[in-house]
């Protein structure tokens, strides 16, 4: 599975435990609340400052080395 701008934060950490890490490492702190649950990673990044699409590219990086 490919990680994409409108998969919600629990969606990526249920996909993945270690996602969890690299978002907070990239500013995302509070994935542990609730409401980021249902927040998807596009609306998290625009909240944080963070560039999106940088952060797929991270993710989907971070993935393909796993597999």
């Amino acid at each position: 599975m490919t990680v994409n701008k409108e998969m919600l934060i629990g969606q990526l950490i249920y996909m993945d435990e270690g996602i969890a890490p690299l978002l907070m490492a990239s500013g995302m702190h509070c994935i542990g609340c609730a409401s980021s649950a249902g927040e998807t990673l596009e609306e998290a990044a625009m909240v944080h400052g963070i560039d999106c699409d940088a952060l797929v590219d991270m993710l989907n990086n971070y993935l393909a080395l796993k597999a």
